[in-house]
């Protein structure tokens, strides 16, 4: 007997799901577009060479490689002449692909939002999948902060439109990390090294932290001198947390890690640029409570240049998603350099998340989501009255409601039972004289 099961790490989506999912990607599209976004679509295939070496070296090891096709394909070759095409990893690389290509065909500042699935050779675990959406949010063309803010604050109405009430959206400004490197002795061979473990604190601990710096081949002494500044910053993040949203305090203990970070990098001039740039952004997003620094926040994809974000929600392993500026992957595609930045949304994350804690439940009480297949339907008495039922049918909906014929004639007993099976709220009984 064949397997019926789909593929592993893929999913098949039923009715519902797929509601589910609509309605999530209806608020997303929503909301980007009243900030001015278009949507843009790319092929799920792209050539190998657009997708390599832009992802680190973590990522490069999970690109879905297609084998080469027909007489192209030889079984005796290198496994690196195997392959020619890729699906497509995320939908950042291939918007920079596009944006060097179709360069005269887009206007000077390009806001574009895309949802489409992506792919990636990953373990299948919880909440974790081999193919999934993204829904990502990007603005081409312009070096201002004006761009971070608008994209958090968009990326907080989604949510908070969607029903999260408690969630945060971390910043950090990757020249920041790379001045707080340098100043602790870390080569600049060591730093890709350095910010992928990094990134990984919060999951491995301190202690294992410090290990895998050592293990990556970082010398002892400056692992002390990056730890004990850390430590010092860990301090003063954990009162922002513990402070009041929105409150003076909240933003003084903010403001006493920029000073801190401005003691520690002294005159690095790009560490400095990167400090300025961060706390524009916040001065810019005063009245978005969501926002909070994150010192350790590092994000492992090796084409961010700026700042960068990721959306945190309590009691949840990983975040909902991310994002930040990568002012120089259009440049790989083309002679020129165009500033860029981007947020992601994790649609599965979410809706993994909102499914856990009850929150469609919360929106099908409030008449905002529908699961039934339809609004009414209507009966077949017999087999000379189907032309009426179907004509009454179309009557309705007409009138805008959503109608589903009973696809034959039958007892009206089993008729109103499969109506109930599927949730129907009324049944339009259309007899002989009636």
């Amino acid at each position: 007997m064949a397997n019926t099961k789909p593929a592993r790490g893929m999913r098949d989506f039923l009715p519902s799901d797929v509601r589910k999912r609509n309605y999530v990607i209806g608020i997303i599209k929503t909301v980007y577009e009243s900030y001015g976004f278009e949507p843009l679509e790319t092929p799920a295939v792209e050539n190998i060479e657009t997708l390599t070496g832009k992802y680190g070296e973590e990522g490069n090891q999970l690109i879905f490689k297609i084998l080469k096709r027909g007489e192209k394909l030889d079984t005796n070759a290198e496994e690196k002449d195997l392959s020619d095409l890729a699906l497509r990893y995320d939908l950042t690389v291939p918007l920079a692909r596009v944006v060097a290509n179709h360069k005269n065909d887009l206007p000077k500042f390009f806001k574009r939002y895309q949802i489409q699935p992506v792919w990636r050779a990953d373990r299948p675990a919880r909440g974790r999948f081999r193919e999934f959406y993204q829904c990502d949010v990007d603005a081409i063309g312009s070096s201002s902060m004006i761009v971070e803010a608008e994209l958090c604050a968009a990326v907080s109405e989604i949510l908070t439109r969607l029903g999260f009430d408690s969630f945060s959206i971390n910043l950090n400004h990757r020249k920041i990390l790379a001045a707080i490197l340098d100043v602790s002795g870390i080569s600049i061979e060591k730093h890709t090294d350095a910010l992928v473990s990094l990134d990984k604190i919060s999951k491995i601990g301190p202690e294992k932290f410090r290990e895998e710096l050592l293990e990556r081949g970082i010398p002892q002494n400056n692992i002390e001198i990056f730890g004990r500044f850390m430590s010092e910053i860990y301090s003063n993040m954990s009162k922002i947390l513990n402070a009041e949203e929105g409150t003076e305090t909240r933003r003084g203990f903010t403001e006493t890690i920029f000073k801190k970070i401005a003691v520690f990098i002294g005159d690095h001039k790009e560490g400095i640029e990167g400090l300025r740039q961060l706390e524009a952004i916040f001065n810019y997003t005063n009245h978005n409570k969501h926002n909070y620094i994150d010192i350790a926040l590092a994000r492992g994809l090796s084409y961010y240049t700026g700042a960068i974000f990721e959306i945190n929600v309590p009691d949840l392993a990983g975040s909902l998603g991310g994002g930040g500026r990568y002012d120089g992957l259009i440049g790989m595609f083309g002679k020129e350099q165009i500033p860029a930045c981007g947020f992601s949304l994790g649609l599965e994350r979410i809706l993994v998340v909102m499914e856990e804690r009850g929150m469609f439940q919360k929106l099908i009480d409030q008449g905002k989501l529908k699961l039934d297949s339809a609004d009414v339907l209507v009966t077949v008495w017999n087999e000379t009255s189907i032309g009426e039922s179907l004509k009454l049918a179309a009557e309705l909906r007409r009138e805008n409601l959503r109608v589903l014929v009973y696809p034959e004639a039958d007892k009206l007993g089993k008729q109103f039972k499969y109506a109930d099976s599927i949730k129907i709220p009324f049944v339009c009984v259309l007899g002989e004289s009636e």
